[in-house]
């Protein structure tokens, strides 16, 4: 007999491997049009802050639902709030220039891209006048870091804390406004990046293998 239970216990648990945990008369929902919009402002807001560098997004993301109070704002949150929606896009802007190398020991070495080269910042490697003039300026550096502007001011209109600091009782027409402008600045932008792709692997960007 207990053979009998021990066989047909181990039964029952192959048969349960084989079909869904979630089928014991549990049915998937549809998504709500607004479930849907949600979902698709945070896999928009993941996407284009990968053409971001890390350290700057990171470092809104911590730092904006504490200046911003979770939204609800007085004059010195909202102040403190614009000043590192500024800050953040400045860096963005900054870092846009920035690229990295490898010395002979394999390590990283960053620097910023000048109109003569690249100036090393950490000063643990040098490079020849010929090296460094393959990382000069180019007018792409400078449309990369205008659309990266761009990027972070749409994640910060995605954040829903900024939104409610500056925007606490928005009306129709500046609700619709601030829903589609960062939807339309990702997708430019995006396509823009496509286009136009960056060599640079700077601070806060992915590096290269090379």
């Amino acid at each position: 007999m207990e053979i009998k239970v021990m066989q047909s216990d181990s039964q029952n648990t192959h048969d349960e491997s084989k079909h869904p945990l979630l089928r014991d008369g549990v049915e998937t929902e549809e998504k709500t049009p607004i479930q849907k919009a949600i979902s698709q402002t945070f896999q928009s807001t993941a996407h284009l802050a990968n053409l971001l560098p890390t350290g700057s997004v990171m470092a809104f993301q911590l730092l904006s639902p504490i200046f911003t109070n979770q939204g609800k704002c007085d004059p010195v949150g909202r102040f403190m709030t614009a000043a590192l929606v500024t800050l953040c896009g400045v860096s963005c802007f900054l870092l846009s220039f920035t690229d990295s190398f490898r010395d002979n020991k394999g390590s990283v070495c960053y620097g910023f891209a000048t109109f003569r080269g690249l100036l090393v910042i950490d000063g643990s490697a040098n490079l020849s006048p010929e090296v460094a003039a393959n990382f000069r300026l180019r007018f792409i550096d400078f449309m990369h870091a205008f659309m990266s502007i761009l990027v972070f001011v749409a994640v910060a209109l995605f954040d829903k804390n900024v939104v409610s600091c500056f925007f606490p009782t928005p009306s129709h027409t500046t609700q619709e406004i601030l829903t589609r402008l960062p939807v339309g600045i990702g997708v430019v932008c995006s396509m823009m990046f496509v286009v136009f792709p960056t060599k640079r692997h700077g601070i806060g960007f992915p590096l290269s293998l090379n």
